[in-house]
């Protein structure tokens, strides 16, 4: 039966080159985790995930290790010594009695007693975090840590708000260039659903006089966290403020690349790549081995459709580093768009040259990273469509479904590659243990209106009319708004059988409904008013369906040709078949056709008009 699918096999070729924007800072989230990884004792381990605080850091006290003066402080130094051991070891609880004797001798140490409030969270034992916390601050009223700390556990543990957002305002009033601070206050604000009130504290932040790259940073993604929501676009004027915000960290950032790569992360996410791209060329010229900021430049030339720059980029990273697979799959992605342009404007042999360069890129990166289950199903796309390499396909997929057992969209790749090489009865076997195992997995992604068309042809090629017909039901019923072509390759499997014209006629119809001028299907709606005998008819079709083709298609003549045949137009029936002969010199039972035809001329015999 003529070909008529689709060559392309619903992996989504579409040039999709995410760049991932650093995370925000831990904004609106629990304050990071600064505890040092020892082992913690299981009375403890229930309560550590949930209880963990931002304050517990092991680093010492300065204060403490800098004014041991006298026997007392000596000793409280001995305590924070041998706690911090105990700590490493895991002992939680010895730790915090010898952290205790050292606030005992000095309370002012905010950090300890931030280390210690934190312990003490853990317990649940808020009264005495509280306390130390307190003591602290008597201590040292200067120190903004201790306030920031009591803000946390009233806003997360104790719920009250009011007296959290007064304990995170007097830390930014002690220290108002300490992001963090703001940070605090920020996430209070949003957990209260007070998203205004939190933009209020940001725009305070700004009026702040830094020259510290990283507090602008830090304001910048909190800006960010708020106002650049994942369903839609920033309006213009959040999107002014926020650059102008990133603008002051590279302003204050001198040749930092990390914070040149950080503001520029942030454009490229916001689709803003021309402000992105300058700031990753400067990056380079401080770090020119930092391959990561190369491929997210090569990105952004690919996206600003400067594709020359993009792969000379790609190819000189995939000279420095030949054993990295990320460059060779990006490299292959921007070839195969280019490839894609030379195809659509007609360049076949140019396309086709390139596509090979896209394929052996692919299989490069798998030979470097085989557990990357995308890149087999990027190359065997390339294998089933334009390089027309099915045997190939088939090699690789089965490969693929080996090295990742139980993966239905494999399986499913396996069986389309199957059918395309001709391996007709072992595609409808892999598609029935798609199937199973995406009915298995629940994948409902997998198991659709076009999966059940593809099993469908196979089925039909396989000689498996009634099942095939079945198939190709079920995928019309699943999408009966896209369904032309399944409705189209059922009416056509019919008519050139010369089964049950009359619904392969209306099946033929309702394809057309949809696209009456597509070529395929007015060469099926000829073809099965040639079976019902309507030659007139089939013809006008026929000669339609030829020129409105994109590409001349040797079926649509071979149809024509036995058209003329049986209106006994003899001449135009061999110029019409030579014709598909030239298009597909391989079908043997065209040739055999035409010189059967001629030799009933050279006769001078009737000519029978019944070639098919």
């Amino acid at each position: 039966m003529r070909e008529r699918i689709k060559r392309g096999v619903a992996v989504c070729r579409g040039f999709v080159l995410a760049l991932i924007f650093l995370a925000l800072a831990n904004a609106l989230a629990e304050p990071t985790t600064r505890s040092s990884s020892a082992k913690i004792p299981r009375s403890r381990q229930a309560k550590q995930s949930g209880r963990q605080d931002d304050s517990l850091n092991s680093k010492p006290a300065a204060d403490l290790v800098l004014r041991a003066g006298g026997d007392r402080k000596a000793g409280a130094l001995a305590h924070f010594v041998e706690g911090m051991a105990f700590e490493e070891n895991g002992e939680l609880d010895r730790a915090l009695d010898v952290y205790r004797k050292v606030l005992n001798v000095d309370p002012g140490q905010a950090q300890l007693a931030s280390r210690v409030a934190g312990l003490l969270i853990q317990d649940d034992d808020f009264p005495q975090a509280i306390d130390v916390l307190k003591d602290a601050i008597k201590a040292n009223p200067t120190d903004a840590g201790p306030y920031q700390q009591l803000a946390y556990i009233y806003a997360k543990y104790l719920k009250k708000t009011d007296q959290a957002i007064d304990y995170a305002n007097r830390a930014i009033a002690l220290n108002p260039g300490d992001a963090d601070a703001y940070q605090r206050l920020v996430e209070i604000e949003v957990a209260a659903g007070q998203e205004k009130k939190a933009l209020e504290v940001l725009e305070r932040a700004t009026k702040v006089r830094s020259n510290d790259p990283t507090f602008w940073m830090q304001v910048g993604k909190l800006y960010v966290a708020i106002l650049f929501k994942s369903d839609s676009q920033p309006k213009p004027d959040e999107l002014k403020k926020v650059n102008d915000i990133f603008k002051r960290a590279v302003e204050h950032a001198g040749d930092d690349p990390t914070i040149l790569k950080e503001v520029a992360d942030y454009y490229a996410a916001s689709q803003q790549l021309k402000e992105a791209i300058p700031l990753y060329l400067r990056v380079l010229e401080l770090q020119p081995e930092d391959a990561n900021a190369r491929e997210k430049l090569a990105t952004g030339f690919i996206l600003t459709n400067q594709r020359d720059k993009a792969i000379e980029m790609l190819e000189q990273i995939i000279k420095e580093h030949p054993d990295k697979y990320q460059p060779y799959d990006l490299l292959a992605q921007v070839l195969d768009d280019e490839a894609r342009s030379l195809q659509r404007a007609n360049r076949i042999e140019e396309a086709k040259a390139k596509f090979a360069k896209v394929a052996a890129n692919y299989e490069q990166s798998l030979l470097i990273n085989p557990n990357h289950p995308g890149t087999y199903l990027h190359l065997a796309e390339l294998l089933l469509g334009p390089l027309k390499n099915a045997a190939r396909g088939v090699q690789l997929l089965a490969e693929a479904r080996r090295r990742f057992p139980g993966a239905p969209e494999i399986v499913y790749y396996l069986a389309i590659a199957q059918r395309e090489a001709k391996q007709s009865q072992q595609a409808v076997a892999t598609f029935e243990e798609a199937l199973h195992e995406a009915q298995l997995d629940e994948d409902n992604d997998v198991i659709n209106a076009k999966f059940y068309f593809n099993y469908g042809a196979a089925a039909e090629q396989a000689g498996l009319y009634e099942k095939a017909a079945e198939l190709l039901r079920k995928s019309i019923a699943l999408d009966p708004a896209n369904s032309a072509e399944a409705c189209n390759y059922l009416g056509y499997m019919w008519a050139d059988h010369n089964m049950n014209l009359d619904e392969a006629e209306t099946m033929i119809k309702r394809a057309m409904e949809k696209e009456p001028n597509n070529a395929s299907y007015l060469d099926s709606l000829g073809w099965v008013e040639f079976r019902k005998g309507k030659f007139d008819q089939a013809l006008g079709n026929l000669l339609r369906a030829a020129k409105g083709t994109e590409h001349d298609d040797p079926v649509i003549f071979e149809h024509i040709g036995d058209t003329y045949l049986k209106l006994n137009r003899v001449p135009e029936a061999l110029e019409s078949w030579q014709k598909a002969l030239a298009l597909d010199p391989k079908n043997k039972n065209l040739a055999e056709k035409i010189e059967g035809t001629k030799k009933t001329i050279g006769k001078d015999l009737p000519v029978k008009t019944n070639p098919t």
